[in-house]
């Protein structure tokens, strides 16, 4: 029997919180509401879920905050925030904090569904896919374990979210050759709006800061075109 996959929805608005948990229910997942970011957090370290999708504009607890602690205690399980907020400052800074994707309001049902189910997929394959060589790949002085999302240089393991790891694999891919931009926000993101490019710029931005002290690797960014890690030999 395939397992269901499970969620936590923290939304305070009963109406949309009802609506979206009939939804998903009728499409087999199991879903928990949480109707404030205290009850949220609670909840999280109860039911332990699959996946989390929580709304910003949170009474006493906000989403963002309640992101902070999850990802204090779990650096692994997938976060969609739901946002009504139009300013790119509050999607970034979401991200930022440990958000793997996000959502505007008002949003398709069908796309969250499709979101969900990626976002499950690729934890369990890395989570499946254990130790395996084959996807442990050396850039400049550092080890990049794709299953893993580690990447390593001496003593010191840095825990990549899942972004953050699906844009560096892309990067290695092409090492130095361009990552095409809206190729790769149609691939990891599903869109190339200004809110998903201002996305990708701050996961640049982090990958980046792994590697300052390491002088053989830059990013370089193709004004208007993409991205190029270079490995200078």
């Amino acid at each position: 029997m395939i397992k269901k996959i499970s969620i936590l929805l923290v939304e305070d608005e009963p109406t949309l919180a009802a609506i979206i948990k009939e939804s998903l229910e009728t499409r087999d997942f199991i879903v928990d509401i949480a109707v404030n970011g205290n009850n949220g957090w609670s909840m999280f370290k109860k039911l332990n879920p699959d996946i989390c999708i929580i709304d910003v504009m949170l009474p006493g607890k906000d989403g963002f905050s309640l992101v902070s602690d999850i990802r204090a205690t779990d650096d692994k399980v997938p976060i969609i925030f739901l946002t009504a907020r139009k300013q790119p400052e509050d999607v970034i800074h979401g991200l930022e904090i440990g958000a793997d994707d996000y959502m505007k309001k008002p949003f398709s049902m069908e796309e969250l569904v499709l979101r969900i189910r990626a976002m499950v997929r690729r934890k369990n394959q890395f989570l499946a896919s254990g130790s395996n060589s084959s996807g442990i790949i050396k850039v400049g002085s550092f080890i990049f374990n794709i299953q893993k999302k580690e990447l390593t240089n001496g003593s010191n393991v840095i825990q990549l979210s899942q972004r953050e790891a699906d844009l560096l694999r892309l990067l290695v891919e092409v090492k130095n050759e361009l990552l095409d931009r809206r190729t790769t926000l149609l691939k990891l993101w599903g869109d190339d709006d200004p809110f998903a490019a201002r996305s990708m710029d701050v996961y640049i931005t982090r990958i980046r800061k792994y590697f300052r002290e390491d002088t053989s690797i830059e990013i370089i960014n193709v004004r208007g075109k993409g991205y190029s890690l270079i490995e200078y030999l």
